[in-house]
């Protein structure tokens, strides 16, 4: 049974998955792109987002094999990028599984909401539930809120906070181009499962409708997890809102 299931809500949809250390490009221009990774066995989306300056920031790595954290390192060599800032939606194992290995090789400390400190301290309690290895990071060294803004550069991110999937759960939105990157709160056809501690759905419910649906129907939701969707797409499809 795929270990995808530590994210998305159940329904009886059909679901899409991305292949294991599949890498697509996105090539948003003028400003940001972004390219996205599948890592580990839940498959978890890890973003590099970056800019004509070569400034990039690290979303949530996942990468937790020698040839995933590898093949991350080699993207963003080869492109000449500079990691400046490494982001968290939020601190579910699937989503830090790579920030020792980040932190060590480009020197930054990681950035997330305090409310996920819970979170990141139970890391090491899900490993072992799920079997799975865990070379623990050091502490989120940073803390963000939707009074902030992640700038890198020339480009730059609001900060929503949209708890509900977890206690500090944060999505970041350009205007600009009209995308949000949206962690575990909203999927293609679901949302972020409730059951694990610190969820509630009533929450995550109220955190969809009033920070990402307000949005606008147009603007992409690149996910924690599974293929990119729209907000306008959610609102007429998703069986769940």
């Amino acid at each position: 049974m795929s270990l995808i299931v530590f994210a998305f809500a159940a329904k009886d949809i059909k679901s899409e998955r991305i292949d294991t250390y599949h890498l697509q490009n996105l090539n948003l221009q003028p400003m940001i792109q972004i390219s996205s990774f599948a890592f580990n066995p839940f498959q978890e989306n890890t973003y590099v987002l970056y800019d004509e300056t070569k400034e990039c920031i690290i979303i949530d790595p996942g990468c937790y094999t020698p040839l995933e954290q590898a093949e991350l390192s080699t993207f963003i060599e080869n492109e000449n990028l500079k990691p400046v800032r490494l982001i968290l939606t939020h601190c579910h194992i699937d989503h830090i599984l790579g920030c020792k290995y980040i932190s060590d090789r480009y020197k930054l400390i990681s950035e997330t909401n305090k409310n996920e400190i819970p979170v990141f301290e139970h890391a090491e309690r899900a490993a072992a539930i799920f079997g799975i290895r865990l070379e623990k990071p050091t502490p989120p060294g940073k803390f963000i809120d939707e009074k902030d803004v992640i700038k890198f550069c020339t480009s730059s991110l609001e900060i929503l906070f949209t708890p509900g999937h977890s206690p500090g759960s944060l999505c970041f939105y350009n205007n600009e181009q009209k995308f949000v990157i949206g962690g575990d709160v909203l999927f293609r056809g679901s949302i972020g499962r409730t059951d694990l501690p610190g969820g509630n759905f009533d929450t995550l419910i109220s955190s969809i409708q009033e920070k990402l649906f307000s949005l606008g129907d147009a603007v992409t939701v690149y996910p924690g997890h599974g293929p990119e969707t729209t907000i306008g797409y959610e609102k007429a499809n998703n069986p769940f809102l």
